[in-house]
């Protein structure tokens, strides 16, 4: 007793799981939610259900394990759960128990010791009840709470503690992997993070896949179809402050929700934010691992890049993976051709875009630069090869591609497209479309179904080697030629792309003159030769630059192989849900053969120089891109890309 009283006296953020434990059992009206409390202890969601449902259940975790992470199956009828607290009881050691028939939430109870009885009713009676105790199974899952305690050490503030509130939690429009008499929706908690603090967070997160691992998403939460952070399902509102970003982790709740849908004749749930504490550390070295989840390794680790301001989105890449792309990066910034293009360099832009891109469904990739305004065709030979690179590996990975060309050069296009198709360089042919000036509501009726910005019909545009518009609203090759006359206003597609949410854009180019450069126009303006007039004037949200063109559409080419190859941007992308933490081998080998390659880019560009497109600084019909010879430069170019591609895949 006096054991008991001095209990009651502590702090409860001062006392072991076990004895929160015994205070719950004793009712202690103190203990509402269990949030904030046992820091540095796992705490588990429990669902209780028939067990005729026990393996389809048990299959549904393995195939959710962000949501699901199975710390633990009783056997029927069991009480205890020795692995992970000693001396439990589950039927009393919750604060709050919900009870369901039929699918349908009936009552909430303090203790489930009343369903421990057989429930037979007096011969000759029905049952007032279904089933009995001894028939139940229990699963406890992981919960997101083990986690905070972490976070507050790492500087990273809890605002639902903070406010002494329990965590908000959502039904999303996610359908998680169906498994037997179970499907249903996502559920996600939400934590607001200072926009400085979100690599913290995510990297303490990551380290416990017990308590859900690392966010499945940042930023809009739209985009998981949550409409109003206001009026989460279950917990509280908890309010933002001034720089915090939206940060959603899987959530164990999704098991109620799969009650819900299953609608087993009886079956029980902690009530949310009402969790079972255990005695497991919050450590990733905890000796329970979920299967489908990888052990912590340094360059496992993610690191969070924003990728879109409108609507707001964060991605997550591993160090290792984004290490390969930096890699990447500094390999197409080389400049043989002296340009000075390195001055121009801006770190990830690389890595932004290609993570843009894995996130996008629908693309458009637009090239074109008439240079040779004295021959016909006036094209050069830097850009369509780097178009053609990036629409191959998109098409692989299941997005859908449209390229956008100049009408004077659609018919000439639509022919190389039908050529690459015959020689094996692309698989099939890609939609070819032309967009000229027809009012000033002519771009969003391009972009958008029926003009309505909230349908677009892509979500990023590309535009490599296509020439840009100046301040003064020519096009300017690297001569200072002005080639208006040339060119199509495909510009006006990136400017109405920034007032809709939902598109984004990327620019690549070598020499600041090409469609996007403008995000560094004031570096084109003072670094570049003429560029006080040549420099392009409408930005991209990402501008890759690069020693020539071509490269960096290569280079966005392998990045997405490296992307698509990394658990921890996979599993981010599929917002944990899945048996498969990587790719079969099937798609792998799919991708690998869709990546650039020097038999392809050799075959490409023999096609390009027979259709009279010219090398870009020589104007020599040849085989040459920007007076450089494809052997030994643009080939060399292409294999050492290919070893970094291939050299890290699957390893981060």
């Amino acid at each position: 007793m006096l054991v008991c009283e001095m209990i009651k006296s502590e702090h409860l953020n001062n006392l072991s799981p076990a004895n929160l434990r015994q205070l719950i059992r004793q009712k202690d009206p103190r203990i509402k939610t269990t949030t904030g409390l046992a820091n540095g202890y796992q705490q588990a969601n429990v669902v209780v259900l028939p067990n005729q449902l026990a393996d389809d259940f048990h299959a549904f975790c393995r195939s959710n394990p962000a949501p699901l992470p199975l710390l633990y199956r009783s056997q029927s009828g069991e009480t205890s759960c020795p692995p992970l607290a000693q001396h439990a009881d589950i039927r009393t050691d919750i604060s709050q128990y919900c009870v369901y028939e039929d699918g349908r939430l009936v009552k909430t109870v303090s203790s489930l010791q009343t369903y421990s009885d057989a429930h037979r009713s007096p011969p000759g009676q029905q049952a007032e009840r279904p089933g009995s105790w001894s028939d139940m199974v229990c699963f406890y899952l992981g919960c997101s709470f083990g986690f905070e305690g972490r976070l507050k050490e790492a500087g990273v503030p809890v605002r639902n503690v903070e406010q002494g509130r329990n965590v908000s939690m959502y039904r999303t429009a996610v359908p998680c992997v169906p498994a037997g008499a179970f499907s249903c929706p996502l559920v996600v908690t939400m934590r607001p993070v200072p926009a400085a603090l979100l690599d913290a967070a995510v990297k303490v997160t990551h380290l416990n896949p017990l308590a859900h691992g690392a966010p499945v998403h940042i930023g809009d939460p739209a985009l998981l179809g949550i409409q109003d952070l206001s009026r989460p399902d279950y917990g509280d509102a908890v309010e933002l402050q001034p720089g915090d970003v939206t940060v959603f982790w899987a959530c164990g709740v999704t098991a109620i929700e799969a009650i819900l849908s299953s609608k087993p004749p009886l079956a029980f749930s902690h009530s949310p934010g009402c969790m079972f504490l255990t005695d497991i550390p919050d450590s990733p070295t905890s000796t329970i691992t979920p299967p489908t989840e990888a052990k912590p390794h340094p360059e496992l680790t993610p690191l969070c890049f924003q990728v879109s301001q409108n609507p707001l989105l964060y991605s997550l890449v591993s160090q290792g993976t984004a290490a390969k792309i930096r890699q990447l990066e500094v390999m197409i910034g080389e400049d043989p051709g002296e340009r000075g293009i390195r001055a121009l360099f801006v770190q990830d832009e690389l890595l932004r875009s290609c993570l843009a891109l894995s996130h996008s469904s629908s693309v458009a990739i637009t090239t074109g630069f008439p240079t040779h305004y004295m021959h016909s065709p006036p094209d050069e030979t830097d850009g369509p090869p780097g178009a053609i690179a990036m629409a191959t590996m998109l098409l692989s990975l299941g997005k859908q591609v449209t390229m956008v060309t100049d009408r004077r050069a659609l018919e000439m296009n639509r022919t190389i497209i039908d050529e690459a198709v015959r020689t094996g360089v692309l698989k099939d042919a890609i939609p070819l479309v032309t967009f000229e000036d027809g009012g000033p509501d002519a771009a969003r009726h391009f972009l958008c179904h029926h003009g309505d910005p909230n349908k677009p019909r892509f979500d990023h545009l590309v535009a490599i080697e296509r020439s840009g518009r100046a301040a003064d609203g020519n096009y300017y090759n690297m001569r200072a030629v002005n080639i208006k006359h040339l060119v199509d206003p495909v510009d006006d597609l990136f400017i109405a792309a920034k007032h809709i949410p939902g598109i984004g854009t990327t620019g690549i180019g070598d020499g600041g003159n090409e469609l996007g450069m403008g995000k560094l126009k004031e570096k084109v303006q003072s670094l570049m030769p003429k560029g006080g007039l040549i420099a392009c004037e409408v930005p991209a949200d990402h501008a890759v630059t690069a020693g020539v063109s071509n490269w960096g559409g290569y280079a966005v080419a392998c990045g997405l192989y490296l992307l698509h190859t990394c658990p921890a941007h996979l599993r981010y992308l599929r917002k944990g849900l899945g048996l498969e933490p990587v790719t079969s081998t099937e798609q792998l080998q799919d991708w690998t053969t869709n990546l650039p390659s020097v038999e392809k880019e050799e075959s490409f560009l023999s096609t390009l120089v027979r259709f009279g497109i010219r090398s870009g600084k020589t104007g020599h019909l040849a085989m040459e891109v920007d007076g450089l010879t494809f052997h030994p430069t643009h080939s060399d170019m292409i294999t050492r890309l290919l070893e970094a591609t291939r050299g890290g895949r699957g390893t981060f």
